[in-house]
């Protein structure tokens, strides 16, 4: 089923709001939010349901439509594992139809034994994310009646792997560490470019991978807060950025960690992209009631009173709402994963030099962002930035 344009859009600029408030080390993945939302709103009414319906950036009355067109979406990409779960308490009945709107299969049932709800709660995290999610992000408690979830497993490998060696940063804040680094070199040079954006040049280097899902590294410059790099990510996605790919560079220093230079070889070269980044692991763990207004839960956060009897005729607040994320990059492809749940409670010597060749060299030796991309659709998956790379270890363990 293919996934429209609005769609994406609305889903990608929610990953752009996110990113927005993005602090340190961080993964995420708004894919894993924005469907629960939608069928969230479908339940909703009053200002509840408005609110939820602007952060999707969908009318209310389309809303559990466009969760079921994206989850569908999804799970038509390759190496992209998608579920979603919806569990109550046996005093809660979901109206039909709103239950109806949900993918088959997602009922589940609270008993009321904590220990042993929470159990079967984390063993489906860590069987829909392949164990790379070992547990559910929401702590059940006596006042919780229902929970909604959702969980995303990504899998590629590159097409092209990188080798793998230590990265000793001259400058910046790794300056003095030595990484886990990776090194390739291509003939293709505009799989890296330039972006012009209100906030400054971004570099992209897009690393492909074999199931039409690429990994966009960004490096802003100096200065530039997370927000702005993956919002300028984003935005080069959407086409609303100007970008100069390696081909068209001019010679010299031409954005971040970015250098076109001419060099002498013994033979007749063609010119080369020349990588240099290090491997990273992310994890990490989000409360979205702590931005509400990013995900419109301003008004459904009130238990005072109920705010989706279109979900059920019980009264219900949202109680609570998280997301734990995981993703590493390697030499040898890309892993990421997030669960989502929302719970409602009341050496020789040199030949001559007779040739010259055109080098482009990308290097990634500071923070920077990352999106994991559907190449097709355009579709943000998994976003973050990275401030503590992998550390290399003679040993070849990481």
């Amino acid at each position: 089923m293919p996934v429209t344009n609005t769609t994406i859009r609305a889903a990608n600029a929610l990953t752009a709001r996110w990113a927005g408030s993005a602090e340190g080390g961080t993964v995420f993945s708004a894919p894993g939010v924005w469907p629960l939302l939608a069928f969230l709103a479908d339940g909703a009414t009053g200002a509840a349901r408005a609110e939820i319906a602007q952060a999707l950036g969908v009318p209310a009355g389309e809303t559990a439509a466009a969760g079921r067109e994206l989850l569908a979406a999804m799970a038509h990409i390759r190496g992209l594992d998608t579920a979603v779960g919806l569990w109550t308490e046996r005093t809660l009945e979901p109206r039909e139809e709103w239950e109806a709107a949900l993918p088959a299969g997602t009922r589940g049932v609270l008993t009321g034994d904590t220990a042993a709800d929470q159990e079967a709660l984390d063993a489906w995290a860590a069987k829909r994310t392949d164990g790379m999610v070992e547990r559910m992000p929401v702590a059940l408690t006596d006042r919780t009646k229902m929970v909604l979830a959702s969980a995303l497993a990504l899998r590629t490998e590159w097409l092209r792997p990188f080798r793998e060696g230590p990265l000793m940063p001259q400058t910046g804040p790794w300056q003095g560490r030595v990484l886990r680094g990776l090194r390739r070199s291509s003939e293709l040079l505009d799989r890296v470019g330039v972006a012009d954006t209100p906030h400054g040049h971004v570099t992209e280097l897009k690393v492909l991978g074999d199931t039409a899902v690429d990994v966009h590294l960004l490096l802003g410059e100096e200065g530039m807060t997370a927000g702005q790099v993956l919002g300028a990510g984003v935005d080069v996605l959407a086409r609303r950025c100007p970008v100069v790919p390696g081909s068209q560079l001019p010679y010299g220093e031409v954005g971040p960690g970015l250098h076109m230079v001419k060099e002498r070889r013994a033979r007749p070269l063609p010119p080369t992209l020349e990588v240099v980044t290090p491997a990273f692991r992310l994890d990490a763990r989000h409360d979205l009631l702590k931005l509400p207004r990013v995900f419109g839960l301003s008004t459904a956060m009130d238990t005072s009173t109920g705010h989706f009897p279109g979900i059920s005729a019980l009264p219900l607040a949202i109680g609570s709402a998280q997301q734990c994320a995981t993703a590493t990059f390697g030499g040898l492809g890309f892993r990421a994963a997030a669960v989502t749940a929302v719970a409602a409670q009341p050496g020789s010597a040199p030949p001559a030099l007779r040739w010259t060749t055109t080098s482009v060299r990308a290097t990634f030796d500071r923070p920077f962002g990352f999106l994991a991309v559907h190449r097709a659709s355009r579709l943000v998956l998994a976003a973050g930035w990275v401030t503590d790379p992998t550390p290399f270890r003679e040993d070849g363990r990481h």
